[in-house]
Parts: structure tokens; C-alpha cells; sequence
């Protein structure tokens, strides 16, 4: 039996505010001139989703990451994920050792228990260990030869993965690709945020980082975007545009498989979690709209003809976001149509 969520007050809100605020302030000095990237890993957070990060080298996912980690003061670890990587390697292993009962094996934590774990390359690992991570990043714990270890909270992924083209990678399987609540796009910079990189940045000195909050004050920013208000018109939009990703709908052409009932849960969440960054006590369909294209795009997968014919997830997307009404019913044209 669910609990009834209190909703958030207008004291609170303002609260909150101010720490998103603080937040956004601390990452725009690690990262520069990507305000967007940003304001979606922010969200990503406070929605308390696993994100994947894709880009080229060198354009600063891992820098922010490593600064989300510092201004949150949270305990992180970072995984690079090469081939010869093992499962073991991520989650731990027993290892055998004397104890008052005897000689025993005794569970020995692997990187995966932190608070924030930055796995940097992850498709560069085999899927075998990619798959991995499964347990963890829905159940938050790991199983290892029987026996359950939960995960401290908050557990949060943020995955850096390099562009399928480049040589060495594996594409993740969709059921990993699943548990991200957001892919993002980490984009080129243009010339005059590399000179301010270039005036302000040197090679192997990593960027200074103010603190902002501990563990608790981000619990308390986590349960506030819960208590966010999901209206009832606007759930019924997350309801059909993850409805229309599927094939067969009128706008899916070249869809081979939609989104699953994760989507519809994981824009859910977005959407609160960017009502508290814009500083509203409900989600919008605006929200909805903003975030669609992170959680939706790594979840559409195309048919060979799609992909021959030069579509994109993003693409298709784009075209649910134009053809599905926010409203399921015609707005009244008439007082007497709208019973007024």
C-alpha cells in the first residue's frame, strides 16, 4: 500500500531553489558553456536516475562527474571499463580468509558500493561485465554467490560512453541502456568557450570545486522534487507519448521496438524534478517536452529500413513531440461546450 506524498510548500520551494541555484553555480565553473548539459544532469539527479554521458574524448565528462562528486560531498568511485575488466572487478568478491569460525570466505565490497559511482568508458567492457551493473542500478544491491549486499544511499550511475563509431567499443544491450533514466549528448565547444578553457585551464590540474551541500541536505532536495505535483492531464500525456513510440502508432514509422512502462516512470520523474529547478510546485507539460528527448532516445530502437533512410531516435522524438497533443481532448470552442 503506497504512501500519500505531502505536497511540497511554497517555503520549502524556495528552499530547494536555492540549493539547485548553488548547484548549477559549482558545475558551470567545472564545465564551461554547457548550460544545457548541466541543467539535465542536475535533473537527472534530483530525479534520482542513472545517467549516460556520450561524447568524444576530451570534451569534460569525466571533469564533471568528478565535480558533481565534490560539491555534493558524496563518497565516489570511479570504474574505467576496459576489456579484460570483470564482473568481480565491479561488484567484489569473497575472498577466503581466517576468522573466530575458521577459515571462511568473506564478502570484500567492490567499487560499486559509493555513493556515486563514475563509470568512465563503459563500452569499452564486454557485455558480460556491463550486465554487471543490472542488479545494482534498479535493486540497489548487488548478489554475489547467493548473498545479497544492499548499496548505501543515495546510489547514483553516471556513465561516460564513447560514440559506436570509435574502435574498441561494445554497444550496450538494451536492458542496460534501459535502467539510464537520461542519455545525454556532450557537444563540441565553440570558440570562445575553448579560449575561456585555454585562459583558465591547464592540463593535469583539475579545476577548484566549492561544496554546496552534504548527504543530508541532498536527501532533503531529493524528497522535495518527489513531493513535486504530477497533475492528472499531465500524466496522461507522459501515458500517450510513450504509448505513441511504439509501432503501429501513426507516428512511429520505422520504430522496431517503443519505449517500456520505465519511460513513462522515468519522464515522470524528470518532469518533477525540473518543476523544482524552474521553481514550480507542479510538473508542465513543458517539463515533459524539455526532458523527452534524454529519457526517450536511448529507448526507441530503429528498424534496418529507418536507419537506411537516415532516422534518428532523436528524429522520431522530435515528431511525437509535434503530433501528440498535450490536451487528449479538443479545447471547448463554446461556454456551453465547456459547461460554464
Amino acid at each position: 500500500m503506497s504512501t500519500t506524498i505531502q505536497p511540497l510548500t511554497e517555503s520549502e520551494l524556495q528552499t530547494a531553489a536555492a540549493s539547485v541555484e548553488k548547484l548549477r553555480a559549482a558545475l558551470q565553473q567545472v564545465l564551461f558553456g554547457q548550460d544545457e548539459l548541466i541543467n539535465h544532469v542536475i535533473t537527472g539527479l534530483l530525479a534520482r536516475g542513472h545517467l549516460l554521458l556520450e561524447g568524444l574524448p576530451g570534451l569534460g565528462k569525466t571533469e564533471l562527474v568528478k565535480g558533481l562528486a565534490k560539491t555534493l560531498q558524496l563518497v565516489a568511485k570511479r570504474i574505467q571499463f576496459t576489456p579484460d575488466l570483470l564482473p568481480g572487478d565491479i561488484t567484489g568478491n569473497p575472498m577466503l580468509q581466517d576468522t573466530p569460525e575458521g577459515r571462511r570466505f568473506v564478502f570484500q565490497p567492490g567499487p560499486i558500493f559509493a555513493n556515486l559511482v563514475l563509470a568512465d568508458e563503459i563500452n569499452r567492457a564486454s557485455p558480460k561485465t556491463q550486465s554487471a551493473l543490472l542488479e545494482a542500478m534498479q535493486e540497489r544491491r548487488v548478489t554475489v554467490m547467493g548473498e545479497s549486499h544492499m548499496l548505501p544511499a543515495p546510489f547514483f550511475v553516471l556513465a561516460t560512453q564513447n560514440p559506436i563509431e570509435l574502435e574498441g567499443t561494445y554497444p550496450l544491450p538494451e536492458a542496460q541502456l534501459d535502467r539510464f533514466l537520461f542519455k545525454l549528448e556532450v557537444r563540441s565547444n565553440d570558440a570562445e568557450t575553448l579560449e575561456k578553457i585555454v585562459l583558465h585551464r591547464e592540463i593535469g590540474v583539475e579545476p577548484q570545486v566549492d561544496v554546496v551541500m552534504n548527504e543530508t541536505s541532498l536527501n532533503s532536495l531529493l524528497d522535495a522534487s518527489r513531493r513535486i505535483f504530477m497533475p492528472q492531464p499531465v500524466a496522461n500525456f507522459i501515458a500517450r507519448l510513450v504509448k505513441a513510440t511504439h509501432p503501429g502508432e501513426p507516428h512511429a514509422g520505422g520504430v522496431k521496438f517503443g519505449a517500456s512502462p520505465r519511460a513513462a516512470l522515468a519522464l515522470a520523474a524528470a518532469a518533477k524534478a525540473r518543476g523544482l529547478m524552474e521553481n514550480r510546485l507542479n510538473a508542465s507539460y513543458e517539463d515533459v517536452r524539455d526532458v523527452a528527448p534524454a529519457v526517450l532516445r536511448h529507448r526507441i530502437l530503429l528498424d534496418y529500413g529507418a536507419k537506411l533512410e537516415g532516422l534518428t531516435p532523436d528524429l522520431i522524438v522530435a515528431k511525437l513531440l509535434e503530433n501528440v497533443p498535450a490536451q487528449d481532448k479538443p479545447l471547448p470552442t463554446t461556454l456551453r461546450a465547456a459547461k460554464i
